[in-house]
């Protein structure tokens, strides 16, 4: 059979990874794809764009694709599950309306109020006046989130007022981040900060069921100790103790369960990887930061790492309804990937530079692509997150030490990236 992957990340390169695995699977097309895909013999890619709906299931219904699974939000939000579906073409994700969980904050901010899942207190501004007030009125530290798809870019967690003030000044009177919400125009959504802990809680919904992947913990902030501004993710590591079997519990118990009971009630049947970002506090009480509706990157390459299981038939059974037939393995040790990015990023990433000394692909080690591309059959940057170096190891720290040692011999200039990823698993 054939598949089908949409996206050109490093959360693509490690989807079509372990797809082509799968023993039903003949062969794993990826559109657009990137350097990465590229090298591999395994893989084919297809130049078309992942937000054009119309020449992806054309693609897919003349090479008689047997799925198509949606790596980015962008896809999901501009309706491409929606296309497929009414060409009777089989498509893993949410439809256009499932997905404002994600393409919208305000839509899942008054989602989680309407259905009772804990979450932070909030209230949502198009008027930069009245967000300037309401933060004076709150105090610091608090959050503003661009209500759209910033590519995890929307975030500022303002530990002072004056960082706040910046922050609305950026994203809702400048629009620096050109983000628009579903009405058009900029939107902020501002809430409490809340302390704790965050983890990744992803699982995969067939619509009424749920089966949930092993859990993880990215790094959000692009330098060491968590500090500088937010990015799409500077590494990410599964699993994440802070996860303990008590919290998974009250996870599914107060927030999977609900939202998925919810979005059907709502008339949005939710099918595809939910992903909830969550915070964790001191006494193992979980709430809700945010959603997405698709895996995270770079939590992905960890977790795929981990599975045992067929991706294929699991999605499969997502897509036929039968999600309760399954049941995972997982790989009982720890994986870790370490981000190498660009210069200048997260704002202003440099692009063109060489690659050069990547490792062999290891049966404890995967440098999954992101932001690469083949120019002249050499390798170059071409976009912010560059690399994910994935390993695996007996504990959080033996797979560190194999990430960091495969990362150690990859050069491109301007090359930055954490050198503490892991550090709270570590620690416990």
């Amino acid at each position: 059979m054939k598949v089908l992957v949409i996206g050109n990340g490093g959360r693509e390169h490690a989807l079509a990874w372990k797809l082509s695995q799968a023993e039903r699977v003949s062969q794993v097309f990826v559109a657009p794809g990137n350097g990465g895909t590229a090298r591999d013999e395994r893989l084919h890619n297809v130049p078309i764009a992942p937000t054009d709906a119309k020449a992806l299931a054309d693609f897919a219904a003349e090479q008689k694709i047997a799925l198509t699974v949606v790596g980015p939000e962008a896809a999901l939000a501009a309706g491409i599950v929606d296309e497929f579906r009414a060409r009777g073409l089989r498509i893993f994700g949410p439809t256009k309306a499932a997905a404002q969980l994600e393409s919208s904050k305000a839509f899942a901010k008054d989602f989680m109020k309407r259905h009772g899942i804990p979450t932070a207190a909030y209230e949502t501004f198009s008027d930069p006046a009245a967000a300037h007030a309401y933060v004076d009125g709150r105090g610091a530290p608090i959050v503003i989130k661009a209500d759209g798809l910033a590519a995890g870019k929307g975030v500022v967690v303002a530990m002072t007022l004056d960082e706040a003030h910046e922050a609305i000044t950026w994203i809702l009177e400048d629009n620096k981040l050109g983000v628009t919400h579903n009405d058009g125009g900029a939107r902020v959504v501002i809430e409490d900060f809340l302390a704790g802990e965050e983890a990744s809680f992803i699982v995969v919904c067939d619509g009424k069921r749920v089966v949930s992947l092993a859990t993880s913990q990215d790094h959000k902030r692009l330098l060491d100790g968590d500090e500088g501004p937010n990015t799409g993710g500077m590494g990410a590591y599964s699993p994440a103790p802070v996860v303990t079997p008590n919290v998974h519990a009250k996870v599914m118990h107060e927030i999977i369960q609900p939202t998925i009971a919810g979005m059907a009630r709502d008339g949005h049947p939710f099918t595809g990887f939910l992903y909830a970002g969550l915070m964790i506090d001191e006494h193992g009480q979980p709430r809700t930061v945010e959603f997405n509706t698709r895996m995270g990157d770079p939590e992905t390459q960890p977790i795929l790492m981990r599975m045992k299981s067929d991706l294929f038939e699991l999605l499969m059974h997502a897509t036929d309804g039968t999600l309760d037939q399954v049941e995972l393995q997982w790989d009982r040790r720890v994986a870790l990937g370490v981000v190498l990015a660009a210069e200048g990023y997260p704002l202003s990433p440099r692009k063109g530079d060489a690659i050069t000394g990547l490792p062999a692909d290891a049966e404890d080690g995967m440098v999954f692509h992101a932001g690469t591309a083949e120019v002249d059959g050499k390798l170059q940057t071409s976009g912010g997150r560059v690399l994910c170096v994935t390993a695996l190891g007996e504990s959080a720290r033996t797979a560190a030490q194999r990430a960091y040692e495969l990362a150690s011999g990859i050069q491109f200039a301007g090359r930055q990236f954490r050198s503490d990823i892991g550090h709270r698993a570590i620690k416990r």
